[in-house]
C-alpha cells in the first residue's frame, strides 16, 4: 500500500467523495488555528488577557498539528479502498465513459 499517490484520489466517485471531504476538513482546521492565532495574538496586546491568548495559541496549535493528522487519515482511507470501488474501469475512466463503452 503506497501512500500518498497523487492520482488516488481521482480513482473513482467514491475516491473524489472521500477526497473531497478530507481537503473540507483540512481546510477547516487550517482556518480555524489562523482565527485563533489572529485573535490570541490580539489578545496578547493587553495584560489582562494574556491568559485567554495563550490558551487560543495553545488551541490553535493543537488545530496546527491536526493537519497532518488529516491528511494522513485521507490517504490511509484512499489507500483502504483500493481499486475494489472502481470495478471495471481499472483502465480509470470515468462513470460517463464506463457507460458508454457497455452500450
Amino acid at each position: 500500500m503506497k501512500l500518498f499517490r497523487s492520482r488516488r484520489f481521482d480513482a473513482s466517485h467514491r475516491h473524489r467523495q472521500i477526497y473531497s471531504a478530507y481537503e473540507i476538513a483540512y481546510s477547516a482546521v487550517d482556518l480555524l488555528a489562523a482565527v485563533l492565532f489572529i485573535v490570541g495574538s490580539f489578545l496578547f496586546l493587553d495584560d489582562e488577557t494574556v491568559t485567554a491568548g495563550t490558551w487560543l495559541f495553545v488551541i490553535g496549535s493543537v488545530f496546527f498539528a491536526a493537519r497532518p493528522a488529516v491528511r494522513l487519515a485521507r490517504e490511509l482511507h484512499l489507500a483502504g479502498l483500493g481499486d475494489e470501488e472502481t470495478g471495471n474501469s481499472s483502465n480509470n475512466q470515468s462513470p460517463e465513459q464506463e457507460s458508454a463503452t457497455r452500450s
